[in-house]
């Protein structure tokens, strides 16, 4: 096998045997292929990239800082390298120290910025939807999609990934969404996002099948992000939202109110489908911070 079709068969591992994601596969084979051309014709066999030195390494991702990559992609790129390396391993074509001797770069983390509780569910509101002109069914989509974004704190790609006979029937109900590496958590769905749902489906001029998608575009194939994150750019005009909200916002508002409300950290965790608590305790430090803004806000003596 040539230095090519083990990158295309470590791909085929992470999409099958790891259930990576289609966006996650997209990126580490693009950042292997830039490894790669940066090693240049010297590079042939597997063997080869085992046998660079650390040095190597970092040059490779000095370059890539230089070209105004910032931290958080370097530390993608990196563990992709590392993955492919161990790879290699396994398949004894060498041993991977260079890739284990090289540490990331430092991302600094930032706190999730959810909207205020009026403000996300001004996003799914009909009156917040008075001066847009565009056709009724779309308002009404975009409007079941925020309804699930902040209602049941799905990812956009979960969100525009249910089909037409996933779609709620009654509040109450629950949906079964399989998230971020194949795992399959059960969200719970309010009659607000039935109702939701309910109004664009009975306005969407669409036929589709059981098994085609609950959200269609403008000319009834399936929705892209794009257009929700377009319309919840047109949101923050209309409502006056500040640029951090975003439809991802939207979960992160989900979390911080349950959690604001008295919402156990470990059934968040289940319903977000994070894989460690960890993840979900950045939530706990967004609380905080909003509890110490309010006190020297409000304190004589603060």
């Amino acid at each position: 096998m040539s230095l090519e079709d083990h990158r295309i068969a470590w791909l085929k591992g992470l999409s099958h045997e790891r259930l990576y994601s289609a966006n996650t596969i997209e990126a580490y084979g693009r950042d292997l292929a830039q490894f790669l051309a940066f090693l240049g014709p010297d590079c042939r066999v597997p063997a080869d990239v085992l046998a660079i030195k650390p040095a190597d390494l970092r040059l490779f991702l000095a370059e890539r800082r230089q070209g105004g990559v910032e931290s958080r992609s370097l530390m993608r790129q990196l563990a992709g390298l590392r993955s492919f390396a161990r790879y290699l391993e396994r398949e004894g074509f060498g041993h991977a120290s260079a890739f284990k001797a090289v540490k990331g770069p430092r991302v600094k983390k930032g706190l999730p910025r959810p909207l205020t509780p009026q403000d996300a569910r001004a996003t799914s509101a009909r009156e917040s939807r008075s001066g847009d002109n565009r056709e009724p069914w779309i308002i009404a989509r975009d409007a079941a999609v925020f309804a699930l974004l902040y209602g049941a704190g799905l990812r956009i790609s979960e969100a525009l990934s249910l089909r037409r006979d996933e779609a709620p029937r009654t509040g109450g109900d629950t949906l079964v969404i399989r998230g971020k590496g194949g795992k399959v958590r059960q969200v719970p769905v309010l009659p607000q996002i039935v109702r939701a749902i309910d109004d664009y489906l009975a306005q969407c001029p669409w036929k589709v099948g059981p098994e085609g998608p609950l959200f269609v575009g403008a000319k009834g194939g399936p929705l892209s992000p794009r257009i929700i994150q377009l319309a919840m750019e047109g949101l923050r005009g209309a409502l006056g939202l500040p640029d951090s909200a975003t439809p991802h916002a939207l979960r992160h508002s989900f979390a911080t109110h349950l959690l604001a409300r008295g919402g156990d950290l470990r059934t968040i965790q289940e319903l977000l489908g994070h894989a460690s608590l960890s993840t979900t305790q950045v939530y706990t430090e967004v609380d905080t911070a909003r509890l110490m803004a309010t006190y020297k806000a409000a304190h004589p003596r603060a």
